[in-house]
C-alpha cells in the first residue's frame, strides 16, 4: 500500500497540471499506465487555441466553440475555459514550451471551425513539447512522485473500508504492476482521474493504445453519472497506409491551404457539402470524406498541399513531412492518402466547474470527462486547453477545501484467493478483436438504430463471457482493458439509442434532424 495526500491516475496534460499546481502544498502520487509520456498528450500534433490575435476576442472563440458543439455547450463553462486560455498559453511558456514565434510574436495557425488564427503550436508537435515541459518540471518537485507502468483496476471506495462503510467516498486505486504482476493499492484524500479517452474501443484510432476508457469505466462502476458517450469524434485525415496505422495528418494542413482531393474524379469535393470548404467543424469533414469513399467505392482520398511552396509545407509540418518521406510520400509534390479514424471522446465522467464528480473525493480532468466545454462535438485545439483548465480548477478546488477532506481509512488489500491463471489468454485477443471491430461498422461516423441494437446485442453476449473471465482468473493488465473496453462500449451504444436525433458527431439515418431543444445524454448507474 502507498499513500500520499492526492493521488492523480494519468500523466498526461491534464494530470501533470494538477499535480504541479498542488505539489507546493501536498505530497501527490501520479500513476502512469505505462511509461510516463505514453499517453495522449505527447501525441497531440495541432495546437492550443487561445485569443490573442488583434482582432479576436473570447466572445468569438465562444461562439466558435457553441457552432462546432451543435449548442450542446454549457455555455458557461466555455467562457470560464476560453478566459483562462492566455494565462495557460503563458505559464506553459514559464515552463519552457518553445511555442513557435514569427516577428518576435507567437505564430498563429487557424484550424477548421475557428473564425480566427488562434492556435499556438510547436510546429507540429505541440503536445510532445508539452509533455516534456510538465514532466521535467514535476520530475524536479521533491513532493511529486511518478509511478510509472500501473495499470488502475477500480477506485478503492468506502466499500473497501476495513469496517465497511456505505459512504461513497474514493480513497484512490487498485491498481496492477506491469513489470511484477504485484496488485497493489494507492490511497488519497483526494484522487483526480485524468486518463484520457476511449479510442481504442474503436477499429481505426489515431488515440495511443492505452486509451481504453479506463477512467470513465471505472468512474462508472464506482456510481458516477457519465454523460454524452454517443459523442465520438472521428478525425478526418488519418494517413491511409498498409504498414503504418494510427498516424495522424494533423488539421493544420487544411489549415494552411491543403484540399481534399477526389482521387477518382480529381476535384476538390468540399464544396458539395460545406460552404466552408476544408475549414469545416471535423464531424462534417469526416461525414463528407466517408460519402465521398462509400460513393465512389474508394480506399481513401487525398489531402493535397503540394500546391504551396516547399519550404513552407517543410517549415510548418517538419514532423509530418520527415514521416511520410520514409513511407515514400512526398508531402511537397504529392496527395496524401487519407481516411477518417476515432479521434477524440468528448463524453465521459460528470464533473462540476471544479472538477468535482458525483462520488465525494473524487475529481477529474480532461478527455474522460464531460465538463459542458465541448457540446457534442469538440473544436479543434481546444482538448488541451481544457485539461489546463480543468487539471488547475481541480488542484484549486481540493487546496481550497483540504480541511473538509478526510483522511483514507484504512483499506483492505487486493484478494487473490479464489482465482488462478488463465490458461487462455486467445480469448481475451478474440474478445477485443471483436469490440473494436463491431464498433466500428455499427456505432461509426453514420448510425443507424439495427446497427445500434446489434452492437448492443454482441455487448450482451461478451459482457457474461468478459465477467466469467474476470472472476476467476487473475489479473492482468489485457483482461483489465478488455473488461473497460466492453463497459465503455455499452456506454457509447446506450447513449447513442437513447439520442432520437442527430446532433454534430452523432448522425443517425433513422432520425436524421435536429431537435430545437438541446439535451444531454445523462447516465445514471443503478443503485
Amino acid at each position: 500500500m502507498t499513500q500520499s495526500d492526492v493521488l492523480i491516475v494519468g500523466s498526461g496534460a491534464a494530470g501533470l497540471t494538477a499535480a504541479l499546481n498542488l505539489a507546493d502544498r501536498f505530497t501527490v502520487t501520479v500513476l502512469a499506465k505505462g511509461a510516463l509520456n505514453e499517453g495522449s498528450t505527447a501525441w497531440a500534433q495541432g495546437g492550443i487555441a487561445a485569443v490573442l490575435e488583434p482582432g479576436d476576442t473570447f466572445e468569438h472563440h465562444v461562439e466558435d466553440t457553441m457552432v462546432a458543439g451543435a449548442g450542446l455547450n454549457d455555455r458557461a463553462i466555455v467562457e470560464f475555459v476560453v478566459e483562462r486560455a492566455p494565462a495557460a498559453i503563458a505559464r506553459l511558456r514559464a515552463l519552457g514550451v518553445p511555442f513557435a514565434e514569427e516577428g518576435g510574436a507567437l505564430h498563429l495557425t487557424r484550424e477548421g471551425g475557428h473564425s480566427h488564427r488562434r492556435i499556438v503550436h510547436v510546429a507540429d508537435a505541440t503536445g510532445w513539447a508539452v509533455q516534456e515541459a510538465l514532466q521535467r518540471a514535476a520530475e524536479a518537485h521533491p513532493n511529486v512522485t511518478l509511478v510509472p507502468d500501473q495499470v488502475a483496476i477500480d477506485l478503492a471506495t468506502s466499500r473497501h473500508e476495513e469496517r465497511y462503510s456505505g459512504a461513497g467516498n474514493v480513497w484512490g486505486v487498485y491498481a496492477i504492476d506491469r513489470r511484477t504482476g504485484a496488485v497493489e493499492v494507492h490511497t488519497a484524500r483526494a484522487t483526480i482521474l485524468a486518463t484520457g479517452g476511449a479510442g481504442r474501443t474503436y477499429l481505426f484510432s489515431t488515440a495511443p493504445r492505452g486509451a481504453t476508457g479506463d477512467g470513465i469505466a471505472m468512474a462508472w462502476r464506482a456510481g458516477a453519472r457519465v454523460a454524452n458517450m454517443e459523442f465520438m469524434q472521428f478525425h478526418p485525415t488519418c494517413l491511409y497506409h498498409l504498414e503504418v496505422k494510427n498516424f495522424l495528418i494533423t488539421e493544420a494542413v487544411r489549415g494552411e491551404g491543403g484540399h481534399l482531393i477526389n482521387p477518382t474524379t480529381g476535384r476538390r469535393f468540399m464544396p458539395w457539402y460545406d460552404d466552408r470548404l476544408e475549414l469545416a467543424p471535423r464531424d462534417v469533414v469526416a461525414r463528407a470524406i466517408d460519402a465521398e469513399i462509400k460513393r465512389y467505392g474508394l480506399d481513401f482520398v487525398h489531402l493535397d498541399i503540394s500546391h504551396m511552396p516547399a519550404e513552407f509545407v517543410r517549415a510548418h509540418f517538419p514532423n509530418i513531412h520527415e514521416k511520410l518521406l520514409g513511407l515514400g510520400i512526398d508531402m511537397t509534390t504529392q496527395p496524401i492518402p487519407v481516411v477518417p479514424a476515432q479521434h477524440y471522446t468528448c463524453g465521459g465522467i460528470v464533473v462540476d466547474r471544479d472538477g468535482r464528480t458525483d462520488l465525494p473525493g473524487l475529481y477529474a480532468a480532461g478527455e474522460c470527462t464531460q465538463s459542458g466545454l465541448h457540446g457534442a462535438n469538440r473544436l479543434a485545439s481546444n482538448s488541451l486547453l481544457e485539461c489546463f483548465v480543468f487539471g488547475e480548477a481541480a488542484a484549486q478546488h481540493i487546496a481550497q477545501h483540504w480541511d473538509a477532506l478526510p483522511p483514507a481509512p484504512a483499506v483492505r488489500a487486493w484478494d487473490e484467493s479464489r482465482v488462478t491463471d488463465s490458461d487462455e489468454e486467445v480469448v481475451i485477443k478474440q474478445n477485443w478483436t471483436e469490440i473494436r471491430r463491431f464498433m466500428w461498422n455499427y456505432v461509426g461516423i453514420v448510425r443507424t438504430t439495427k446497427r445500434l441494437e446489434r452492437a448492443q446485442h454482441r455487448i450482451d453476449l461478451l459482457r457474461s463471457e468478459v465477467e466469467d473471465y474476470y472472476g476467476h482468473f487473475r489479473v492482468t493488465p489485457d483482461l483489465i482493458e478488455l473488461r473497460n473496453l466492453l463497459q465503455v462500449a455499452e456506454l457509447i451504444v446506450r447513449s447513442a439509442l437513447h439520442r432520437h436525433e442527430s446532433r454534430g458527431l452523432h448522425f443517425t439515418l433513422d432520425w436524421p434532424e435536429t431537435l430545437a431543444d438541446a439535451a444531454d445524454t445523462v447516465l445514471v448507474p443503478r443503485a
